[in-house]
């Protein structure tokens, strides 16, 4: 039996999962969830799961979802201390890390200062501290695996080779859903039309992410640190189909690819069971009944925003922190209204382009870039229109 505490229970991870885990009682319990708003679900996975500690946003929330639930023994946290305690509970054997955003770094690195095996999908952890969540799993012998479908396929495809072997990484992306859009209509597109995605179902920031294309840039940057290659080994390939999820080319000029139907569940099961294989009750990939496979190269002026990406890491040190908490700013004022689509490129290069870089040596190094960023681009939007 292994017990999981799952860091984003409400949001599409941490709900498919809950899925994964409700089909298999007899190999996964439940000990701890954290949740931001979302106290109804997260109610709900409650009473299913009978956690022993939960974590919300506030104080407020905390006491409202204790006078929703019934008078059974489960612990109410809040804010980033109940994130940490619901990361590091001693009866937890692995964390899922499946946050959005910057505040999953500090839970999960605390989860690995006590050694417990993370099943990752919050890839900003590795986006914005990498090089220090990195050295302290090698310290405390913690185990890194990949939940994110790119990346659990690489690390699936690296199995069995040696790494000095490896030509490049092929990270595949679907295009999402203004791949084939003219040009010009980017200025126009609606957030529906964003959040409108022609193969996975995410959560909305991951989706506008995935429009953009930024989100496959974040996926370079987690890659980077993930599986210790150079970023000009790591190269992307649009495949719209998203049938392949990603492959690693060899010296020899061999290609290992992983594949099969786009559903969270299997690299998620995958993470949990390592090395073993769980029996999804899933459809089965059928190539027979499939359209034609497509790749092509990703079209950099199209997406800026992956472009962008790969100026942060080639820079280095605080600036993927400064380009990841102003691309959550900017996703965000474009879900509200505030900005266009085509205005998040524009909006990041201004803040990164504002940035003195520093060099990054401690977590407090990380926290200073994220909360300069943070302030600077909310100015930026409380203001003048920065471009346009």
């Amino acid at each position: 039996m292994k017990r999981l505490s799952i860091l984003g229970s409400t949001g599409s991870i941490g709900v498919n999962t809950l899925h994964v885990v409700s089909q298999f009682p007899e190999r996964f319990e439940v000990v701890s969830l954290s949740a931001g708003l979302n106290i109804k679900l997260l109610k709900q996975q409650i009473l299913q799961f009978r956690p022993k500690i939960v974590s919300v946003l506030n104080q407020e929330l905390s006491e409202s979802l204790r006078r929703e639930l019934p008078p059974i023994p489960v612990e109410i946290v809040h804010g980033v201390e109940g994130l940490i305690r619901v990361a590091i509970h001693p009866e937890v054997d692995q964390v899922v890390s499946a946050i959005v955003g910057a505040v999953g770094l500090i839970p999960t690195l605390s989860a690995i200062k006590t050694g417990k095996p993370i099943a990752l999908a919050n890839k900003e952890t590795l986006v914005i501290g990498g090089k220090i969540v990195m050295e302290e799993a090698r310290r405390n012998h913690v185990s890194i695996l990949p939940v994110d479908s790119e990346h659990s396929a690489i690390f699936q495809a690296l199995l069995g080779h040696r790494k000095e072997d490896v030509h490049r990484l092929i990270l595949t992306a679907s295009g999402g859903p203004f791949l084939n859009l003219p040009a010009p209509r980017l200025h126009e597109v609606t957030v529906k039309e964003a959040l409108n995605h022609p193969r996975w179902e995410m959560g909305k920031k991951v989706t506008i992410d995935s429009a953009s294309l930024m989100n496959k840039g974040l996926e370079v940057i987690e890659a980077h640190w993930l599986f210790d290659l150079p970023v000009d080994k790591i190269a992307i390939l649009i495949h719209p189909q998203s049938v392949v999820h990603s492959m690693v080319e060899y010296v020899d000029g061999s290609v290992v690819a992983q594949m099969g139907i786009p559903d969270m569940r299997i690299p998620i099961s995958y993470a949990l069971s390592f090395p073993e294989r769980l029996p999804l009750n899933l459809p089965r990939l059928d190539l027979s009944q499939n359209e034609a496979l497509h790749f092509s190269p990703p079209d950099l002026e199209r997406f800026p925003c992956l472009k962008l990406a790969y100026q942060a890491i080639e820079t280095g040190e605080t600036m993927p922190a400064i380009l990841n908490a102003a691309n959550e700013i900017a996703v965000n004022a474009f879900l509200e209204g505030f900005l266009k689509f085509t205005e998040i490129p524009l909006f990041l290069q201004r803040v990164m382009g504002e940035h003195e870089v520093k060099t990054v040596r401690t977590v407090e190094d990380i926290l200073k870039a994220d909360h300069w960023a943070r302030e600077r681009s909310k100015a930026i939007l409380e203001g003048s229109k920065p471009c346009c």
